[in-house]
C-alpha cells in the first residue's frame, strides 16, 4: 500500500470531534483524489503533513519545540518522506526527529487527534497537518534538534501562554483522549 492510499484509509475513518472537522477531513480527501502527490511536498496545490504532540501525561507536560522558521512554540510535525510507510509513522519519524527523545515514543492509540489546515508561502498553498499525539516513555530527556530554536516542557495550563489555537486545540483533543 503507498502513502497515498495510507493517507485516503485513514481520513475516512477519522471521525472528527465536531462539523468543522469533518468537513476538513472531506476537503482533505478531496484533495487527495485531484493529487496523487498530494501526500509530499513538491505537490504545489498543498500537501499532508504529519504531526504528534509528545505529551507526559504522568506529569501533566507537553513538549513543545520554538520553530526555527516560524519562531512559534509548535508540536513536532512535518513533510511526508518517501520512506515513510503511513502518515502515523511520518508522524513519529517527526517526533522522534524533533523532540530528540531516541526511543520509547509510542503513538496514543486511535488514530489522528485533530486535522489542521493552515497557508503556506509560495509556490505551495496550504499544509494539510494530520495531528497525531505520542505518548512520552518515564524520564524521556528531550535534546534540540537542527530545526528548533528551543525544546521545551510546557505544563498544560501554560500552553495557552505560548502556543496558537491550533497547538491549544490539539492538547485539549490530546488530553480528552488519555
Amino acid at each position: 500500500m503507498s502513502l497515498h492510499e495510507d493517507a485516503v484509509l485513514v481520513l475516512k475513518g477519522y471521525e472528527g470531534q465536531d462539523a468543522q472537522q469533518s468537513e476538513l477531513r472531506d476537503v482533505y480527501l478531496e484533495h487527495l483524489a485531484a493529487h496523487p502527490d498530494g501526500v509530499y511536498k513538491p505537490c504545489q496545490a498543498g500537501h499532508i503533513t504529519g504531526s504528534a504532540l509528545v505529551v507526559d501525561p504522568a506529569r501533566g507536560r507537553v513538549l513543545l519545540t520554538l520553530h526555527k522558521k516560524l519562531g512559534m512554540w509548535l508540536q513536532m510535525g512535518g513533510h511526508c518522506e518517501p520512506g515513510d510507510a503511513t502518515l502515523a509513522e511520518a508522524a513519529l519519524r517527526e517526533a522522534v526527529e524533533e523532540s530528540g527523545i531516541p526511543s520509547g515514543l509510542t503513538l496514543l492509540p486511535g488514530g489522528p487527534v485533530r486535522l489542521d489546515r493552515h497557508p503556506i508561502p509560495a509556490p505551495c498553498n496550504w499544509h494539510l497537518d494530520v495531528q497525531y499525539a505520542a505518548l512520552a516513555p518515564a524520564g524521556a530527556v528531550a535534546e534540540i534538534s537542527e530545526e528548533s530554536l528551543d525544546l521545551r516542557w510546557f505544563p498544560y495550563e501554560e500552553v495557552a501562554a505560548v502556543a496558537d489555537t491550533s497547538v491549544v486545540r490539539l492538547m485539549e483533543a490530546t488530553r480528552a483522549r488519555l
